[in-house]
C-alpha cells in the first residue's frame, strides 16, 4: 500500500508540475500552513499541496487530475475570511490563485468590468482611478474581488450600493471535474436578465462548495459629484440606532450608516488617534450633487437631533474623509489592542431593520453580564451588524463563554426573522446555525445541488454543509 501510495503522488506531482511548471507548486510546510487559515479562530488545517495557476486553462487542468485522483479542491485567495472557509479539512490541494491578478475587459459605457481572482477591490479601484468610476463593495480586508463573490461579501456602502449578489453580472467557474462554465452565458453582461435559473447567484456566497470562480464581472458606478462625511454621538444605543431606522424610513439614499458602540468608539480613538466623545456614534456618508448631498444633511440632522444625537462633526475634504473610514476598516486591529497578547473572533448576524434596536440593546447587555469583551460595529444601514469578540487564548473558560455568546447572539438573530450570517458567511462554525436557519428540506435541496456538481465532495469539502467522508491525499 505504501508503494502504491507513493506512486500516486509521484504521478500526481509530475501531473501538476507539467500544466502550471516547477514554481507553480509547493510542498513547503510554512507556504501550506500560510493557504489553511484564514482571520477566524478556527485552527490552521494545511492543504498537502498548493498550486499556484496562471489562468483558467491551467485550473482546469490541475482540477481534473484532482477529480481523476479523488483529490480535495479548496480555492484560496487573500486568505481574509472570518469563518475558516480555506482550512484543508481533508487534505487535499490548496488552488492559491494570487497569480491569476488581471483587470479585463473594462467597458466605461456600460459600467462593468471583468476581473481575474487575483484582483483585489483596492487594486481594481486604483485601476479605475482616472475613469471616474469606482466598484464601492468594500469589506474591511483588502480582499480579492472573486473571494468576495464567493463569500457573497458586503461593507459600509452596502445600504446605497448593494452587496456583493446584487453587483455581479457573470462568473466564470471551474467545476469539480474540470469543466468551464459562464454562468450568465460566455461574454454576456446585460445589467438585467430573466434567461432561466440564476446561476450566477447561485455561485454568490457558495464558498467555494461547488466550484472555482476564474472571473467576475461587476457592476460599476460613476464617483458621486459630492461627497461629504459627518461623525454624530449619541446618549445611547437606542438613540443611535432608532435614528438610523429613521433616515432610511425617510427615504434618504444615504450612502453609508456605520454604528459604533462606546466600547469601540474607545477603541478607535486609541489606535487610529481620534479624539471623538466615547459614546455610541454613527459615522454617515452622503453621496450625490452638492444639491441632493445638502438636502440629504439637512434631513438628517434633524431626525438624529430629535433623538438626542450631537451636532455633525464634518469630514469634507477626501483626506478627512479618508482617514474617518480607514479608522471604522481598522476596527478589527483597535478592538485586538484593547488586549495586548489576545485573540479577535468576529462574529456577524442581520435582522429586520424594526428589530435592530432590540438585539443591540440585548447583545449588550449578554456581553456585561458575561464579563466579555465585544465591541460592537455594524453596517446598521442593513441591518447588519458585528461584535468583535477579543478572546484570551490561555483561557479555556472565556473561550467557552465566548462560544456560548455567539450562539446565543446568533439564535436572537434568527428569533428576531434575522439571519445567522449577513456578510462573514457559514465556512465552518455554523453549519449547525445555517441548518436552524433554513431549514432541513432546504438543507436536503443544498444538498442536492452540491451532489450534482460535486459528486464525489471535493469542492471545499466540510464548508457550509455537513461534510461527508472522502478519499484523501
Amino acid at each position: 500500500i505504501t508503494v502504491f501510495y507513493h506512486l500516486c503522488v509521484c504521478v500526481v506531482l509530475s501531473a501538476f508540475r507539467s500544466i502550471c511548471g516547477e514554481d507553480g507548486i509547493s510542498l513547503g510546510e510554512a507556504v501550506r500552513e500560510q493557504h489553511g487559515k484564514d482571520e477566524s479562530v478556527h485552527r490552521c488545517c494545511p492543504p498537502d499541496v498548493v498550486v499556484f495557476p496562471h489562468c483558467v486553462e491551467e485550473v482546469s487542468a490541475l482540477a481534473k487530475v484532482c477529480h481523476n485522483h479523488h483529490l480535495p479542491i479548496i480555492p484560496f485567495g487573500t486568505g481574509t475570511g472570518l469563518e475558516g472557509g480555506v482550512g484543508a479539512l481533508k487534505g487535499g490541494v490548496c488552488f492559491s490563485l494570487r497569480n491569476m491578478d488581471q483587470v479585463l475587459d473594462l467597458h466605461q459605457e456600460d459600467f462593468d468590468v471583468t476581473v481575474e481572482p487575483g484582483v483585489t477591490r483596492k487594486a481594481l479601484n486604483a485601476y479605475l482611478r482616472e475613469t471616474g468610476l469606482w466598484f464601492p463593495v468594500d469589506p474591511g480586508a483588502d480582499a480579492s474581488l472573486c473571494g468576495m463573490a464567493a463569500t457573497s461579501a458586503s461593507g459600509t456602502n452596502a445600504v446605497r450600493y448593494g452587496t456583493m449578489r446584487e453587483n455581479v453580472l457573470n462568473l466564470e467557474v471551474v467545476l469539480a471535474d474540470g469543466t468551464i462554465i459562464h454562468t450568465a452565458g460566455k461574454g454576456r453582461r446585460p445589467r438585467k436578465t430573466s434567461a432561466g435559473y440564476n446561476l450566477t447567484n447561485l455561485f454568490v456566497g457558495s464558498e467555494g462548495t461547488l466550484g472555482i470562480i476564474t472571473k467576475s464581472t461587476l457592476r460599476l458606478y460613476g464617483i458621486p459629484e459630492a461627497m461629504v462625511s459627518a461623525v454624530c454621538s449619541f446618549p445611547s444605543v437606542q438613540a443611535a440606532v432608532d435614528s438610523t431606522v429613521q433616515v432610511l424610513q425617510a427615504g434618504v439614499p444615504i450612502a453609508r450608516i456605520e454604528f459604533l458602540d462606546e466600547v469601540m468608539i474607545d477603541a478607535c480613538n486609541r489606535f487610529s488617534s481620534l479624539s471623538y466623545p466615547v459614546t455610541p456614534t454613527l459615522f454617515l456618508e452622503f453621496h450625490g450633487s452638492e444639491r441632493s448631498v445638502e438636502e440629504q444633511v439637512n434631513l438628517t440632522e434633524d431626525i438624529t437631533q430629535s433623538n438626542g444625537g450631537s451636532d455633525f462633526q464634518w469630514a469634507r475634504d477626501a483626506e478627512t474623509r479618508n482617514s474617518l473610514w480607514k479608522a471604522r476598516h481598522d476596527a478589527w486591529y483597535a478592538a485586538l489592542a484593547l488586549r495586548p497578547g489576545c485573540k479577535a473572533y468576529s462574529t456577524d448576524v442581520c435582522v429586520p431593520l424594526s428589530r435592530l434596536p432590540q438585539i443591540i440593546v440585548e447583545t449588550k447587555e449578554d456581553l456585561m453580564e458575561n464579563r466579555l469583551t465585544g465591541p460592537i460595529a455594524g453596517h446598521v444601514g442593513d441591518g447588519n451588524f458585528h461584535c468583535l469578540m477579543v478572546v484570551d487564548p490561555s483561557d479555556p473558560e472565556e473561550q467557552h463563554r465566548v462560544h456560548l455568546f455567539t450562539e446565543r447572539l446568533a439564535r436572537r438573530a434568527l428569533a428576531m426573522d434575522g439571519t445567522c450570517t449577513g456578510e462573514h458567511g457559514v465556512g465552518l462554525g455554523k453549519r449547525a446555525l445555517l441548518c436552524e436557519e433554513v431549514g432541513h428540506t432546504a438543507i436536503n435541496v443544498m444538498q442536492g445541488l452540491k451532489d450534482a456538481l460535486d459528486p464525489k465532495n471535493l469542492m471545499n469539502p466540510g464548508k457550509v454543509l455537513k461534510e461527508i467522508t472522502n478519499t484523501v491525499f
